[in-house]
């Protein structure tokens, strides 16, 4: 989700007022390091966080197409094909009202940022054991906003 009007101390009854529209966020992880980091109070850090590993739909879908439907959207996520996951975006454990309000406490929310809603219940690859390796191809769905589709491949700069 992109916020598009800046705020601070946002209500949960204003919170759909800042949003500007949805993607597709697929964060791999790299579950060896991520591990060795959680191990040492280092949180997910580089296992989140290295080139390629934060891809969005290169489309926005502003709020107002979906608004009355965000609540309701089928999310598929499939390896090389496959279906390993379904969900439904109202299963969210928090809304993007209640992370807007949250986050918005005493911090401004700028037009731009955006949030992701975590992994779908059921869909990490670490719990399912469906890691992902080279060569394989990444797609999740989500109803109404499109399919990202991705391929696991080296990184040409870490040969």
């Amino acid at each position: 989700m992109y916020i598009g009007k800046k705020g601070t101390n946002i209500s949960k009854k204003k919170a759909t007022e800042h949003i500007a529209g949805y993607t597709i966020f697929d964060d791999i992880s790299a579950r060896d390091r991520q591990m060795a980091e959680m191990e040492v109070s280092m949180g997910p850090a580089k296992g989140k966080d290295f080139n390629n590993s934060n891809i969005m739909c290169p489309y926005i879908v502003t709020s107002d197409e979906l608004h009355s439907k965000i609540k309701n959207l089928k999310m598929i996520a499939r390896i090389n094909g496959k279906i390993t996951c379904e969900g439904n975006s109202g299963d969210m454990y928090w809304t993007w009202e209640d992370m807007i309000e949250y986050c918005s406490q005493d911090e401004t929310l700028y037009p731009g940022e955006f949030f992701g809603s975590g992994t779908v219940g059921g869909g990490c690859g670490a719990e399912l054991d469906k890691l992902v390796k080279l060569g394989d191809t990444v797609e999740l769905e989500i109803e109404g906003i499109g399919i990202l589709k991705n391929k696991i491949i080296r990184n040409s700069e870490n040969k």
